[in-house]
């Protein structure tokens, strides 16, 4: 038997490959413009770069809200389910995650199966058993959200104390129609779409500038990129970096700092906007001259503690076995603010330092 939901799958509609297109798009043009705006010292084209996804959000909250109040205005169905399995699968104070399998047999359609994962209190556990009869809700158009109803009304207690039902095979699972290709299609082409745009228009600043460093003296050329068996380092008049070899790491004992002068030695005083430091690889984005952003010196920074940030980060957030690290530098809210970010199986966490390497502030993997 198989299960059909009574709402089709709209990943794939027009409505939704179009909201794809769009969002993508957004992406593009907002990465594509804060790249071009640091590199060709635009400060209206970064902060364009800022803005825009923060406006795509709000419109499309704005263009939800009357698809979420259809969807709060239907009225849940209330069923009977048998619990197939279930197993515990993790922690979280008293409330501990489960993970269900049920067969739910409502009064006026085929019974499913169906896995979906729900707190339960550490006190109430017990009460859930295999095979053992629970009362459920689910919205009409979507069956695979279903949740266990902890207080069902007398009536359905008295139903569920005296039903039986058989489990259905697994053919009749039911679950969340997935996005599917063309989703993911049409929002890859409106990021390079959108990307594609923004260096277009500003392209003629860009090869500009490219043409101007052609054209310089071998001194200067000698000066802005050098490179040797161990490391690469790239300088331009709105950023640099520098690229370790594999057998190199920016945690190694002074290696961090003498990247740092090596970037700035021939910028005096110049402020920086953002320092991104990761495994092999160093990015100094230098404030626009005139700019009013908030600006840092780079040769500022706690340098001898971003070791211990990272080990911390690494041990005491929740992630087991961390793939990669990134630290980033700069003054989002007028004070300089060090995050350490840690990425792994479990997701990702991060803590976060002041501008003398004291942590204050944690955010543990979820």
């Amino acid at each position: 038997m198989t299960i059909t939901a009574s709402a089709p799958p709209t990943h794939n509609s027009p409505g939704a490959l179009a909201r794809g297109f769009l969002t993508g798009g957004v992406i593009g043009t907002s990465l594509a413009a804060l790249v071009v705006g640091g590199i060709i010292e635009s400060v209206p084209l970064f902060v364009t770069g800022l803005g825009v996804p923060a406006v795509h959000g709000l419109l499309l909250f704005l263009a939800d809200m009357p698809r979420r109040a259809r969807e709060a205005a239907l009225v849940p169905r209330t069923a009977l389910a048998s619990i197939d399995s279930l197993r515990a699968v993790g922690s979280e104070n008293s409330d501990v995650p489960v993970r269900f399998e049920l067969t739910v047999a409502p009064d006026d359609a085929p019974a499913y199966r169906v896995e979906f994962t729900q707190g339960i209190n550490l006190v109430d556990l017990p009460d859930y058993r295999p095979h053992g009869i629970v009362v459920v809700q689910y919205p009409p158009d979507r069956p695979w959200r279903v949740r266990i109803v902890k207080r069902p009304t007398p009536e359905w207690e008295d139903r569920a104390a005296g039903a039986r039902i058989d489990s259905v095979p697994g053919p009749a699972r039911v679950s969340e129609p997935p996005e599917g290709c063309p989703f993911g299609f049409v929002a890859l082409l409106g990021l390079l779409l959108g990307a594609a745009a923004v260096i277009l228009m500003f392209r003629a600043d860009l090869f500009g500038q490219d043409a101007g460093a052609q054209r310089s003296s071998p001194s200067e050329r000698s000066g802005s990129s050098t490179s040797s068996t161990s490391s690469t380092t790239v300088v331009s008049s709105a950023s640099g970096t520098v690229a370790l070899g594999p057998n190199q790491s920016f945690l190694d004992k002074g290696e961090l700092r003498r990247a740092i002068d090596l970037l700035t030695k021939d910028k005096g005083d110049r402020p920086a906007l953002t320092v991104v430091v990761q495994e092999h690889q160093l990015a100094v984005v230098f404030a626009p001259t005139g700019t009013q952003a908030s600006r840092f010196d780079p040769g500022s920074l706690p340098y001898d503690r971003f070791p211990a940030l990272v080990e911390e980060a690494r041990t005491t957030l929740g992630i087991d076995a961390p793939r990669s690290w990134q630290i980033t530098a700069d003054r989002p809210a007028g004070s300089l603010a060090i995050r350490v970010s840690v990425a792994g199986p479990e997701g990702a966490a991060s803590l976060e330092a002041d501008g003398k390497g004291k942590v204050v502030r944690r955010t543990d993997a979820r």
